[in-house]
């Protein structure tokens, strides 16, 4: 099986080199990012302004290389690969929900996204609370080693 896949747009964004990027975008929500959605694939915004957040999905295109135990930020311990959110997976797919603040013709102006300068974008989604939240969930090795804050501003 062969799967190929093309970016429909790229990301601008002030995080010029992996290490500038926070883990996960919510660290950083004062921070504004740029999607650019390529000309071919502008008519796939229409009604996008009507949500306030978005499931964003694309490429790591710096990562290099994995292996399949991990060291996180949040622990010591060496934990599986696909029980973490690194970027060094063996395809490297990444996905951020964040905050739309304003549409303007093709580009997209976004809050709590962590990817670097020009990644290259797969999709986009819209954010739906009664289908992507569920109330009921554990979060294993992480339980009790990080907290979601929201800052206000």
């Amino acid at each position: 099986m062969k799967i190929e896949l093309k970016p429909i747009g790229v990301i601008h964004s002030s995080y010029k080199k992996r290490q500038e990027a926070p883990y996960q975008g919510w660290f950083r929500p004062e921070i504004v990012s740029e999607i650019e959605i390529f000309k071919e694939h502008e008519a796939g915004l229409k009604d996008i302004e009507g949500f306030s957040h978005l499931i964003v999905l694309y490429y790591f295109h710096k990562s290099e290389g994995y292996t399949y135990q991990v060291k996180t930020p949040w622990d010591k311990e060496l934990h599986g690969l696909f029980a973490t959110r690194t970027s060094n997976r063996p395809n490297g797919i990444g996905f951020s929900v964040v905050e739309l603040v304003e549409k303007k013709g093709r580009i997209l102006r976004v809050k709590g996204l962590d990817a670097i300068d020009n990644t290259p974008l797969l999709d986009i989604k819209p954010y739906i609370p009664t289908i992507d939240s569920e109330e009921n969930t554990k979060i294993g090795w992480l339980g009790g080693k990080i907290k979601r804050w929201k800052v206000k501003g």
